[in-house]
């Protein structure tokens, strides 16, 4: 089932057609923990407030799961009411319940207890590190994000585009945090040789980490201030806040011009739709396999198509054309698919002898996943990394003591949900850290 945005009302009649499982297997498809079943039974049976209470208790970021996740292939999949037609349209509900209590006035949250005890930071403000920070609140400990950027909420607010998150909500949201007395320090980079060893210095106990996934892998290394090129989250940055993300770069007016996007997943899409949308006159998607291969959700692919958009399958690029100093196109050679898979399960492809051929373009999009930023290891000498991320245990400890990470940053590239999960579990570990301290 797609993503549905519901009024309230039609929040309530699809929870009606709710099986009322016993054993819920929809809840044990939420990587968050949210616990659909038993908020679409208190909603079912007109219980509001207590449908928006299981949700916060569960996941202090229940709507923008509710707005993001794709459910078709997580709680809906496990929903029971598939075997006899269409699923519950779960993720709809669960935005449509809390965005109806903030209307009425209702805090779903109860009153937070007081402060007292050892004190935790929080390194980044995006859904773990949120996530995190919420439920060591919630158990009284003091609790401070630091944040690097001005406002708090990572790739959430500065990489979604506003049409799949409102930016007035999401606020909304992490307002729930302050609530349960979070001290947000946005603006206040933590970085550097040792950084982490003087945050225990400065009185901090203990740390999670969640820097997120902020440096964008490229084809080009050396083009990274070329007029033209982008890296998706620097070009759905930009249009958040209706700015240019290289000041003084030529290129970024979109209107008119034809935009090349490289890449099949969920930010190639964004990009795509976004471009689509502000007024290019082609939009192109660049992808080395097929349509069915594309890890995109099929949603996203269908918003593109509506919007659009031309996807290039089969398709790799070689080099950008760049004759004089700014993009102009880029060189592709066709691929095929071969008989073995590879690493992701996928079949591989391999190169289509002579076969290249160029595309014109004004604006190239690179979405080809992010990573962590090299400065990362530095903040503490002890801290294993492999293969670029953050190393830990089930419980999200790393190797220094006291020090805890979680969401892209030790994960990997995920879903808000995963993200939301990496926080409760590493909050737990530290609660039982800092009991001990």
């Amino acid at each position: 089932m797609s993503l549905k945005k519901f009024s309230f009302r039609q929040a309530v009649f699809e929870a009606n057609r709710c099986l009322l499982c016993h054993d819920a297997p929809c809840s044990r498809g939420c990587p968050a923990g949210t616990d659909p079943g038993t908020f679409i039974r208190k909603l079912r049976f007109k219980n509001v407030t207590g449908a928006a209470r299981t949700i916060k208790a569960n996941n202090i970021l229940g709507w923008a799961c509710g707005a993001l996740c794709p459910a078709a292939r997580l709680c809906e999949k496990e929903c029971a009411a598939s075997g006899i037609g269409e699923p519950i349209a779960i993720a709809g509900i669960q935005r449509a319940v809390m965005e109806h209590a903030w209307a009425m006035g209702f805090n779903p949250l109860g009153t937070p207890p007081e402060k007292k005890g050892p004190a935790a930071a929080v390194l980044g403000a995006g859904p773990a590190g949120l996530a995190c920070a919420a439920e060591l609140a919630r158990s009284g400990f003091p609790v401070s994000i630091f944040e690097s950027r001005p406002e708090p909420g990572g790739a959430m607010r500065h990489a979604i585009p506003a049409r799949r998150l409102d930016p007035a909500l999401l606020e909304r949201e992490i307002d729930d945090i302050r609530f349960l007395g979070a001290d947000f320090q946005c603006g206040t980079p933590v970085e550097g040789d040792g950084a982490v060893e003087k945050l225990f210095g400065s009185g901090f106990q203990a740390v999670f980490m969640s820097p997120g996934l902020w440096e964008a892998q490229t084809l080009a290394p050396g083009m990274g201030k070329t007029p033209g090129l982008f890296s998706s989250i620097r070009f759905l940055e930009g249009l958040r806040e209706n700015a240019d993300p290289n000041p003084g770069q030529a290129g970024w007016e979109i209107a008119g011009k034809t935009v090349a996007v490289i890449g099949g997943g969920s930010a190639a899409m964004d990009c795509a739709v976004s471009a689509a949308q502000a007024g290019a006159r082609d939009v192109f998607v660049i992808y080395r396999r097929s349509w069915l291969q594309m890890p995109a959700e099929a949603r996203e692919k269908k918003e593109a198509l509506d919007a659009g958009v031309h996807f290039l399958f089969f398709s790799r690029p070689e080099k950008y054309i760049s004759p004089n100093g700014a993009v102009a196109g880029l060189e592709l050679i066709r691929t095929e698919p071969e008989d073995r898979t590879d690493a992701s399960g996928r079949r591989a492809v391999r190169d289509v002898k002579d076969s290249r051929w160029s595309l014109a373009a004004d604006i190239v999009i690179e979405a080809l996943g992010n990573r962590p930023g090299e400065g990362v290891k530095r903040l503490h000498p002890d801290i294993r990394m492999d293969g670029g991320l953050i190393q830990t245990d089930a419980r999200r400890r790393t190797s220094a003591p006291g020090v805890f990470a979680g969401g892209d940053a030790a994960s990997g590239p995920g879903l808000v949900a995963l993200a939301v999960r990496d926080g409760k579990i590493a909050a737990n570990a530290m609660k039982a850290y800092l009991a001990a301290s």
